[in-house]
Formats: structure tokens, C-alpha cells, sequence
């Protein structure tokens, strides 16, 4: 970890495919993403996982938005990369997963993550 990273104070959303939410705004800092309300709650998913017809999406891919909170220093193991979103999926050595963003991250070999400079 280059940076620490704090979790934001809601609960994750997991959503599935198949599932109807209501889509608000663009992240202004993260575009690919869309604030969604589902009937389990409320978070930010990646755009290109719903079917969007003004503010309605259908989940076409299963997002759960759970983050993964660490400090600068600390070790993770990355699981999943999403270079298009800028996150990757990550676990501690606790066995915690969640995601991570690619400027808090960077690799041991010190290669770019995601195609991207960290």
C-alpha cells in the first residue's frame, strides 16, 4: 500500500444479475461508476454492469461494493484487477477482501497496476 485507504461509512451493496435498481448520479472522480439504490440499499457500481434506460438499470453482472480499508505499508495479495474502473479486489493478510484503488496500490515488482502509473 502506497497511500491508506478508508472505507466509506455505508454498507456494502451487493447486487445480481437480474436485479432492477435505480440509477442516480456519475462519479465525477471515478466516471465509470453510477450511484445505484436497490432494495438492499445503496452504492456505486460500475456502469457498464447494468442496462440503463434513464434512471432505471437491470444488474447485468453481479458488483458487490464492499472496500477493503488498509495503511500505507501494509501488504495485500490482489485477487482481481477491473483496470478499467482504476480498482482492484484485494485481500489482507487477515483474510479480508474487498477493493482497493489502483493509487493506493502498488506492486511489489513495482510494474504499473491496471496499465496505469500508481
Amino acid at each position: 500500500m502506497t497511500a491508506d485507504h478508508e472505507i466509506p461509512d455505508r454498507p456494502p451493496l451487493t447486487v445480481t444479475p437480474g436485479e432492477s435498481v435505480t440509477v442516480g448520479e456519475r462519479d465525477t472522480e471515478w466516471p465509470a461508476f453510477v450511484f445505484v439504490t436497490s432494495e438492499h440499499g445503496t452504492g456505486w457500481v460500475p456502469s457498464r454492469h447494468l442496462e440503463i434506460e434513464g434512471t432505471t438499470g437491470v444488474v447485468r453482472v453481479a458488483y458487490d461494493t464492499t472496500e477493503l480499508p488498509a495503511r500505507t505499508g501494509e501488504t495485500v495479495e490482489l485477487l482481481s484487477d477491473d483496470p478499467e474502473s482504476g480498482w482492484a479486489w484485494c485481500r489482507n493478510d487477515r483474510g479480508t477482501e474487498g477493493w482497493i484503488p489502483h493509487r493506493a496500490l502498488a506492486r511489489a515488482d513495482g510494474a504499473a497496476l491496471g496499465g496505469q502509473p500508481v
